[in-house]
């Protein structure tokens, strides 16, 4: 079966939503447009008002600290966000609306813990950047044979927003992304990507993005499996290009 790229997905706001597309136009050196193009800052972040450049992990809501975010969806509609979730009414905001932002900080609240930073507002990623877990402007790509093939072994299926991934490809063996290494170019229709390194995951894969409550010990199946906690691939684009559902995928060296 030849490769082919199965999903694409971008998550507006830094672990806050996932929407599917069915295209998008990659920059070289660039991101998924629109992929944590947003992150909410709590109370301790480590910067005031919006970041200067990219930050780390620890200054935003995640959903390691919070699983009841990994149930939220998003969808964008010009320059506004619609966002999800099953304990929560449905809401749409305009990230450059102030008053948009304390209306998304009130309806966060109660999937937040008590006891950790509050919310303090949602701010934009720099320019040409992310505000990923990765420093690097990178995108990230998975398989959907792997997916499966750590579901069978935990006994339960796994939906692959559990995995907050950009680019699924379907049609790759099971685990076969593990034998690609830093260096090696992968065409995705009309745009070449570079494999930087594997991605090591945390906490928030456990959760079930149908429900937001831990469901499933993902980093214990991937230490008994491989050893460690990698699963899926961070990768550069090299050189920009279209890409869409459907497209092939093809390992060029």
């Amino acid at each position: 079966m030849a490769a082919t790229l199965a999903r694409i997905l971008r998550h507006p706001i830094k672990s806050i939503g996932v929407e599917e597309i069915a295209d998008a136009s990659l920059a070289e050196g660039g991101v998924l447009p629109f992929d944590r193009a947003w992150a909410v800052a709590h109370a301790a972040a480590t910067f005031d008002g919006d970041p200067r450049g990219w930050a780390p992990k620890s200054n935003f809501l995640r959903g390691a600290a919070a699983p009841a975010l990994m149930a939220v969806r998003a969808r964008m509609e010009g320059g506004r966000i619609a966002l999800s979730h099953p304990r929560r009414p449905a809401i749409t905001i305009a990230p450059a609306q102030a008053a948009d932002r304390a209306r998304l900080l009130d309806w966060l609240a109660p999937l937040w813990p008590e006891g950790r930073p509050a919310p303090r507002d949602l701010v934009p990623a720099p320019a040409g950047q992310a505000l990923s877990d990765a420093r690097a402007p990178w995108l990230s790509i998975l398989s959907l044979s792997s997916n499966a093939a750590l579901g069978r072994a935990m006994g339960r299926d796994l939906s692959i927003h559990r995995w907050r991934g950009n680019l699924w490809i379907e049609g790759w063996p099971e685990d076969a992304e593990r034998a690609l290494g830093a260096g090696t170019r992968l065409r995705v229709g009309g745009a070449i990507l570079e494999v930087a390194r594997p991605i090591t995951r945390c906490r928030a894969t456990c959760a079930d993005p149908e429900t937001g409550a831990e469901a499933g010990d993902t980093l214990a199946a991937l230490q008994a499996r491989f050893g460690d906690r990698d699963f899926g691939l961070y990768a550069a684009v090299l050189k920009g290009g279209p890409i869409r559902r459907g497209d092939p995928i093809e390992v060029l060296a």
